[in-house]
């Protein structure tokens, strides 16, 4: 079994920072693609940033020069470090990635449980 744990959420002032981390634990082969979307209430969820397995990193234009994702295969963790935050990037934060497990030669995306991120003075 696979899982995916975050942390680092929490409530912040407009202008503030925070780091995300989404570590992955259980039976890993190797690490492909990784991510982190977020839902608003009343919103579909949506993509942040992803960076593939090598380094490339693409991100949405409403957090472009603001968020900066990273990654270490090493600790089997994906980060999300966000600065100049926004009332509007209130929304609950998921990463995702796309393993390949010791006991399955298939690639299979999982999905953490969600940490949430508010953004209020």
């Amino acid at each position: 079994q696979v899982q995916l744990v975050e942390s680092g959420g929490g409530l912040v002032q407009p202008g503030g920072s925070l780091r995300l981390s989404c570590a992955a634990s259980g039976s890993i082969f190797s690490f492909y693609t990784m991510g982190w979307y977020r839902q608003a209430p009343g919103k579909q969820r949506e993509l942040v940033a992803g960076i593939g397995s090598g380094g490339s990193t693409n991100y949405a234009d409403s957090v472009k020069g603001r968020f900066t994702i990273s990654r270490d295969n090493a600790k089997n963790t994906v980060r999300l470090q966000m600065n100049s935050l926004k009332p509007d990037d209130t929304a609950v934060y998921y990463c995702n990635m796309n393993i390949r497990s010791d006991y399955n030669p298939r690639i299979n995306n999982y999905w953490g449980q969600g940490t949430q991120v508010t953004v209020s003075s």
